[in-house]
């Protein structure tokens, strides 16, 4: 089970649920993948729907090794995700906005 507190969100691989979680180092490596020069750039990029494929399957593949899980670009690449491409790019959306949105105090 995910924690959205903790930024937080789900994708299911091959019929597996992982939790995945963008690290500091995760979001680095992310702004050099993908040629963004700032965090909110890359952020920015997701909000207008500026995205591609690739940036999808990088920053799902980030947010695997961020939630603990060894799954690499190229196997994540070939997996079968549950939902599709559109619920792959719900998820890396999902994923981004918990990463940058406070945890709500009760």
């Amino acid at each position: 089970m995910v924690n959205p507190q903790a930024g937080e969100a789900e994708l299911v691989v091959n019929g597996t649920p992982y939790a995945l979680k963008l690290t500091l180092g995760a979001l680095a490596e992310l702004e050099q993948l993908l040629g963004e020069d700032t965090l909110i750039a890359l952020v920015q990029r997701f909000e207008q729907g500026r995205f591609s494929a690739r940036d999808v399957l990088a920053l799902l593949a980030a947010g695997l090794r961020g939630g603990g899980h060894d799954l690499s670009r190229e196997t994540l690449a070939a997996a079968t995700i549950d939902g599709g491409p559109m619920q792959a790019a719900r998820v890396a959306a999902e994923l981004l906005t918990r990463s940058f949105t406070p945890p709500q105090t009760p």
